[in-house]
């Protein structure tokens, strides 16, 4: 190319970048202002009457009373007279890969493409019930690492996601697989049985995408063989993943029936213990003084016992509900009144996914008021995610991710099992007012 030619190339170039920088800044911010009755602001602990949220670009610029928040000539308007508005709702404790019905035998039939499609679906359910942020806590072949890159991505609709990939555990712990004979030769992908051995899958499931680790510290109810209260993994296994983890920059999930393991985990400095069954007054004790966060999943036991034959839970998985099930809620009430640091958590996946509000009126049942029910799947759970930046309340800076209600949560909370309204980012993604 002539020396001639080639400047005249630079010349229209430089004018088309120029072009595409006027056209770019020339591009007006979305904007959204969202009114409403009234608001309950979490942070505050009290409700804000006549509110008005400015949404810019999907992020909460202003939060005020009617009037006072001035918004552009050309902001879109949401306007939700009769309404109450909430933070998006977080559930901590969800497999949205999973299905209620792919239980014992007649998991074994499941793909890893059947888990993919049906995350799709469940996500969709999950942020049209509110929940516009969830975590995810096992879920085979990094399934839900890929579920949240699609919503990322804008390619299918569902909640804010940070996942964990494939559970880590001990060889025929709660996170193996255990339903086939030796024949089969068949091991949970996040099988390891030494501290160093869990490093190793710590680093490997960080490599893959996951945003958290979710370790199996003792047995289950699900799992085939094993006892909800027997410690599966030992003190220094704990530990190990504890520690590299947090050098990650990840927090760790820890699946703890009961009362050694749920110690241990605390121990170990492990973020957040789910399930927390049999966690006697010391262990309660414990985390209330290492900030350790509880995530007691006190509705799934009304579905297991009501449900769980139906969809072919096996029979000595039942009987182990029917042993810890009423001990779970009452140590809930015990945690509750100690004031342990409580976060919702649900085990979606268990039970069908969208039925995730059902949870609010059996903490309010077992000793939580609607206010602290409410903040455990908002305040709490986005700073026990590490989200508290971007979610959990209506307040300037974080995610414009709201729902609204027509009556008031404070005094039933049982209206956020149906919520008519559902905004993320500034977007109203369901209205059926």
């Amino acid at each position: 190319m002539s020396k001639r030619a080639t400047a005249l190339a630079r010349r229209l170039l430089a004018g088309l970048s120029f072009g595409v920088l006027m056209a770019a800044g020339a591009a007006q911010a979305d904007t959204v202002l969202v009114t409403a009755d009234h608001l309950v602001d979490v942070l505050a602990g009290k409700v804000v009457d006549r509110p008005a949220v400015l949404i810019v670009d999907g992020r909460i610029t202003a939060v005020g009373a009617q009037g006072t928040v001035t918004a552009p000539a050309d902001a879109r308007t949401v306007a939700l007279p009769g309404l109450t508005l909430l933070p998006g709702l977080i559930d901590m404790h969800t497999h949205m890969t999973s299905q209620p019905t792919w239980n014992g035998y007649e998991s074994l039939g499941v793909t890893t493409a059947d888990k993919a499609i049906a995350g799709v679906a469940n996500a969709k359910v999950t942020l049209m019930a509110g929940f516009t942020a969830v975590r995810n806590v096992g879920a085979d072949a990094f399934t839900d690492v890929a579920l949240r890159n699609a919503i990322d991505s804008g390619l299918v609709p569902g909640p804010r996601m940070k996942v964990s990939g494939p559970l880590l555990g001990a060889t025929g712990g709660h996170c193996d697989e255990n339903l086939l004979p030796a024949d089969y030769g068949r091991v949970g992908e996040g099988v390891a049985d030494s501290p160093w051995g869990m490093v190793q899958k710590v680093r490997w499931v960080k490599k893959f995408g996951a945003d958290l680790v979710k370790v199996c510290a003792t047995g289950g109810v699900l799992s085939k063989g094993d006892s909800p209260g027997a410690q599966q993994l030992s003190q220094e296994e704990l530990d190990a993943i504890a520690k590299e983890a947090h050098a990650l920059g990840m927090k760790v999930a820890a699946h703890a029936h009961g009362t050694d393991g749920i110690k241990a985990a605390i121990r170990a400095g492990i973020d957040t213990i789910e399930h927390a069954s049999l966690i006697d007054d010391e262990g309660i004790e414990m985390a209330k003084k290492r900030g350790t966060w509880l995530g007691m999943d006190i509705y799934n036991d009304d579905y297991i016992l009501a449900e769980g034959a139906k969809v072919g839970m096996l029979p000595e998985s039942l009987e182990k509900e029917r042993k810890i099930g009423r001990v779970q809620r009452e140590n809930f009430a015990k945690a509750v009144k100690a004031g342990a640091k409580m976060i919702y958590s649900t085990d979606a996946g268990v039970y069908p996914h969208g039925d995730n509000g059902k949870q609010f009126a059996k903490m309010v049942q077992w000793g939580m008021t609607p206010l602290e029910a409410i903040r455990a799947a908002t305040r709490n759970a986005a700073e026990a995610m590490g989200t508290d930046k971007d979610i959990g309340a209506v307040a300037v800076g974080r995610y414009g991710d709201l729902v609204a209600v027509k009556g008031d949560p404070l005094a039933d909370v049982t209206l956020l099992e149906h919520i008519p309204v559902v905004i993320k980012g500034g977007d109203v993604v369901k209205d059926q007012r």
